[in-house]
């Protein structure tokens, strides 16, 4: 069976959709198994009931106001780089209301109940093996999976929403007696996941450079100093997601393709600027091209008899 999995990355899941539109539209494959984490988790549905050109209006035309009802965060435009800095007014605000968080994603549940009809849900829950969704429990310390196959449209919609739940810049939601949040802060790139859900071959769209990036400045302030730190532990436990599933994958003869970034889209993936996003989306689109073709290269290289074994597992 055929997996996609498509990592966290926030306002970056527009390049996943880029590379999963040439993936399914251009080089037609078709998937049995979907898992995702945050973003990706917003992807997924869309893309299993075959709705891509819903899912490229709903990234190409998001803003900060799409997610948060309460946004933590200011942003200054110095030449082409991004500056983060608290809003002070917003985080007070939190702190009188007793909140634990510095903002609040209201709406962007509100959003994802709105892009995801019950009848698609329908649609996507009939076509698919499996669709997971990936949520960390921040009470037991476990990283949970919920599969489509066994949730209701309402609890659906809830999953997908707490998958994306950045905290403490998000929502932090409590569910049957824990807290949940980001599905990132345990498995950012659940290939294993895939595996263990019987995927046979499996293509990965991680939204991070595979090259190692520059040293970066580390921030001016407690709050953006914060979102380095963040960035940090991330990176540590997407590196391990990949190693870990490429040894698992190689252990059990599993076709693992990854789709990286070319580059660092952004410092902050919790900007949602509708402008980069759709440029993002288009970067995406033609990295999936280039590979593609970069690959049917290599195999006019190999022998014939390499290329049909590779292209028989390739259907299995």
């Amino acid at each position: 069976m055929r997996a996609l999995v498509i990592s966290g990355g926030g306002s970056k899941g527009a390049y996943a959709g880029g590379v999963a539109e040439h993936l399914m539209r251009i080089q037609k494959r078709k998937y049995d198994i979907f898992v995702g984490t945050s973003t990706g988790s917003l992807l997924l549905p869309h893309l299993a009931a075959g709705k891509i050109d819903k899912l490229y209006k709903l990234y190409t035309q998001v803003n900060q106001n799409s997610i948060f009802n309460v946004n933590p965060f200011k942003i200054k435009h110095k030449g082409k780089r991004e500056y983060v800095s608290i809003n002070l007014i917003n985080v007070l605000r939190q702190v009188a209301r007793g909140k634990r968080t510095f903002g609040e994603s209201d709406n962007l549940k509100k959003l994802i109940e709105h892009s995801i009809t019950p009848e698609e849900f329908e649609l996507a829950k009939s076509h698919v093996a499996d669709l997971v969704i990936t949520v960390s429990n921040l009470t037991n310390n476990v990283v949970e999976y919920k599969s489509i196959k066994t949730l209701s449209y309402a609890e659906f919609i809830d999953w997908v929403w707490i998958s994306c739940n950045y905290v403490p810049f998000m929502s932090l939601a409590k569910r049957h007696g824990c807290e949940y949040a980001d599905g990132g802060f345990g498995s950012i790139v659940p290939i294993r996941e895939a595996i263990n859900r019987g995927a046979t071959t499996i293509d990965a769209i991680i939204l991070q450079s595979e090259n190692v990036q520059p040293n970066q400045e580390l921030g001016q302030n407690p709050f953006s100093l914060l979102m380095s730190l963040f960035r940090f532990m991330l990176t540590q436990v997407e590196n391990g997601n990949v190693i870990e599933g490429d040894l698992v994958a190689k252990a059990q003869n599993i076709s693992l393709n990854l789709y990286y970034t070319p580059s660092k889209l952004t410092e902050n993936s919790l900007i949602f600027d509708s402008k980069l996003m759709t440029n993002w989306w288009q970067q995406g689109f033609d990295y999936a091209a280039k590979k593609a073709a970069n690959q049917v290269d290599e195999e006019e290289k190999e022998p014939w008899w390499q290329v049909f074994f590779q292209r028989l597992r390739g259907r299995e």
